[in-house]
Formats: structure tokens, C-alpha cells, sequence
């Protein structure tokens, strides 16, 4: 039996489906069952209860081979990054009291700085935390997601995709969901290991390729254009950001375009994507017209 933390989420529902995949028994832990009805019905085992309770997540973990780890996504989080502090301070002090053969947990490329990552400020906090537990643990890097370019398929129409890359061409990593879930199921089905380790997952693409394939899907020339800085904070709240909270989202482009992302950080291991954002692309576009 293994958790799987977020399963009604994108990575969480990938790292499910992989793992059922596999012939593998899953557990989720949600608040709400009438959202994950469909995972019941693929043979998932729910657990009542919510990431912002340590006596949920303990409950959750009883008796498995495994845990999948995951901070709620939080655009606008609170200056000191409490919401994040409160989830990471709940799953150290159950995985304490209830420690688990394996632990994969979703970090994010850059998560090896303690500042100036804005949003990636909060898995870096996890990993910190997580660093005097005693399970074996594997910090999931991920790239930038393939999926957060959709929005594409809307407002590309003519020819155009607004991106916070700067300049577009500059590569940085990125990965498909679909990629990430893999990776952890692998992780957590297969063999064992001692101590923390670390995986950078995705490859190196830049704005303009993601463009270019999109453009392949859509059957017209997309050209990827970067969005002025000064523009950012009025495009962040278009996308649903309070007014004056994308500071955050903010910091985090700036350090992606400045190589903050990149591969290749020592003493870590690198598993490329399988995944294209072009693949992520036609899958959506055929499943909104089936």
C-alpha cells in the first residue's frame, strides 16, 4: 500500500495512476470524498483528513511501503510562507511518530537556494525541514510544468504566446506532469535505498519551442513573446493572483530567467522527461474535442 498525497491534484492523480498502473494498492488522504469518487472506484483506499493536520497524515501513513509528499500550490502565500510552514511542521512531526520505509517528495528546481526563489521558497523550506528525518527520502526537483503553457490553446489564436521567459530562447527546465508522476511511482515501487537523495527531472526548453510546438498542434505559426517586466503584476491578476500578492510569482520568474532552474547542480541525479509539451498539447486538445 502506498500514499499518495494530492490525488485529486495533477502530479498526485499521475503519481496514482501510475502506481495503479503497476498493480500497486493506493491510499489518499482527501477532505473531500465527492471529489476523489472516481479513485474510489479504481480501487483507491481513502482516508479522511487534511495535510493541515498531523494526526490525519499519521493516521494516513499507518502501515505503508511508501509516501508520496506534497505541499498544497499556493500563488499567493503569505509573506512568511506560514500556509506552507504549517503542512511541512505536520508531515515531519507524523512521519516522526510514523516513519515509512520510502518517502518521495515533490521539490522544484532552484529548491537548493534558501532565497530569492519567491514561490520556490516553500519547497526549499520542506527539504530543509526534512532533513534530520530517518526514512529514506527522495526530493523530486521538477521543472517548470508543460501543463502551466494551456492556457495556449485559448489565446494563441493569433499567433502569439505571452510568456514571463525573458528573453524567450533562453532554455530552462521543464517537464510534463504525466513525466513527474512516473518518476515517483518508480520511485516508490522499486529498489530500496538508504538516505536523502536528490533527482532533477525534466530537460532543458526554452519558451520559444514550447511555442513552436503548440504552434504544430494548432496548426499555425505561434511565436512566443515575453511579457514586459513592468506588465507582470497586471498579468498575474488577470490569472487570478490578488492585487498586490504576485510578488511571490514574481521573484520566481525573475530567478528562472536568471539560470535559477537550470540542470546540472552537483551531487544530484537527473532523470530526463519523456513527455513533450507538444504531447501535452494534443492530448488536451483531443480530449476537449472527444
Amino acid at each position: 500500500m502506498f500514499l499518495v498525497m494530492g490525488i485529486t491534484g495533477k502530479v498526485g492523480g499521475a503519481a496514482a495512476t501510475h502506481l495503479l498502473t503497476q498493480g500497486k494498492k493506493v491510499r489518499a488522504l482527501v477532505r473531500d470524498r465527492s471529489k476523489a469518487s472516481s479513485w474510489v472506484e479504481q480501487g483507491v483506499e481513502l482516508v479522511d483528513g487534511d495535510w493541515n493536520d498531523a494526526a490525519s497524515v499519521e493516521r494516513a501513513l499507518k502501515d505503508v511501503e511508501g509516501a508520496f509528499v506534497m505541499l498544497p500550490p499556493i500563488w499567493a502565500p503569505s509573506p512568511d510562507f506560514r500556509e506552507a510552514k504549517l503542512v511541512i511542521a505536520n508531515y515531519v512531526q507524523a512521519l516522526t511518530k510514523a516513519p515509512v520505509p520510502r518517502v518521495v517528495a515533490l521539490s522544484s528546481m532552484g529548491a537548493n537556494r534558501t532565497s530569492g526563489m519567491g514561490l520556490i521558497t516553500a519547497l526549499s523550506l520542506l527539504e530543509q525541514s526534512f532533513r534530520d528525518l530517518a526514512s529514506p527520502i527522495a526530493y523530486v526537483r521538477a521543472g517548470g510544468f508543460f501543463e502551466n503553457f494551456l492556457y495556449g490553446l485559448h489565446v494563441a489564436q493569433g499567433g502569439e504566446l505571452p510568456v514571463f521567459y525573458d528573453p524567450p530562447s533562453r532554455k530552462s527546465t521543464m517537464v510534463a506532469t504525466n513525466d513527474i508522476g512516473a518518476e515517483i511511482a518508480t520511485l516508490l515501487s522499486g529498489p530500496a535505498w538508504s538516505g536523502h537523495r536528490i533527482i532533477e527531472l525534466g530537460s532543458m526548453v526554452s519558451a520559444d519551442e514550447v511555442a513552436a510546438q503548440l504552434g504544430e498542434v494548432m496548426k499555425l505559426h505561434v511565436k512566443a513573446v515575453a511579457v514586459p517586466r513592468a506588465g507582470w503584476a497586471g498579468v498575474f491578476e488577470q490569472l487570478g493572483i490578488p492585487k498586490g500578492q504576485s510578488g511571490p510569482a514574481e521573484t520566481m520568474y525573475e530567478a528562472v530567467n536568471a539560470g535559477g532552474m537550470d540542470l546540472g547542480l552537483k551531487g544530484t541525479e537527473h532523470v530526463s522527461g519523456a513527455t513533450s509539451a507538444r504531447d501535452v498539447f494534443a492530448a488536451v486538445q483531443k480530449a476537449s474535442a472527444a
